[in-house]
């Protein structure tokens, strides 16, 4: 679903106001680094505040983007950037669409937002992933239910690029502190599941794929409705 974005990196990250906010958020990135997983703190438009060294080792491979890199806004490299399905297992149906019913939920919600605005334009320059946005979306929700959209809890495929671990899966915990929720911030984190508890087995990661190469949204139980597939 990934394709080359036109859009502008997001404008800079205004800085927490007041000395407490600041060194909270310096102790906080410290604090950070000692996770062992991939650790991301974003505000709410998805742009990335912090991020640790597991989270960069995680998404090293991926080449440059001068719109939709990991570090700088997860959002957009999850729809737009080519090679998002190299570490994103399973890209199209255990990513983008629940990035992308959270991020229809984030518009309906404050779609006032320039930065928002900015992204459903780019989502509309593509008329593949506009017809996922509009039809394939509300259909896949239909389908497979709301608690499908969370992202806590929910379990989905990761290609690892430490061989150790490859092809496997990762538990997503969205665990965020008052002091970051008072300003607007949010904490995942990835984390990659033993290999005994992994139900991916060793599925090789797929080619790095270019513009316009959204597949398919599925039609879920053959229930008649019609996917959205690429000429």
């Amino acid at each position: 679903m990934a394709h080359q974005a036109g859009g502008q990196r997001s404008a800079p990250r205004p800085v927490p106001q007041g000395h407490d906010a600041r060194a909270y958020l310096q102790d906080y990135a410290t604090f950070l680094q000692a996770v062992p997983f991939p650790s991301v703190v974003m505000d709410r438009r998805w742009d990335v505040v912090l991020t640790n060294s597991a989270f960069e080792t995680l998404f090293r491979g991926v080449g440059a983007h001068p719109t939709a890199m990991p570090g700088d806004n997860f959002l957009r490299f999850v729809l737009f950037h080519p090679d998002a399905a190299t570490v994103l297992g399973d890209h199209e149906s255990s990513w983008c669409l629940p990035m992308l019913a959270e991020f229809k939920a984030a518009l309906e919600h404050s779609g006032h937002d320039h930065a928002l605005q900015a992204i459903r334009r780019e989502i509309g320059l593509d008329p593949l992933m506009d017809a996922a946005y509009r039809q394939g979306l509300p259909h896949w929700i239909r389908a497979v239910g709301e608690a499908a959209v969370e992202h806590d809890g929910a379990v989905r495929p990761l290609l690892h690029p430490d061989p150790r671990r490859g092809a496997t899966e990762c538990r997503l915990i969205v665990e965020t502190p008052k002091a970051l929720r008072d300003m607007g911030y949010t904490r995942l984190t990835l984390v990659p599941r033993d290999e005994g508890r992994s139900r991916t087995g060793g599925r090789r990661p797929p080619r790095r794929r270019g513009a316009h190469h959204l597949s398919v949204v599925p039609d879920p139980g053959g229930d008649g409705g019609r996917s959205v597939q690429e000429a």
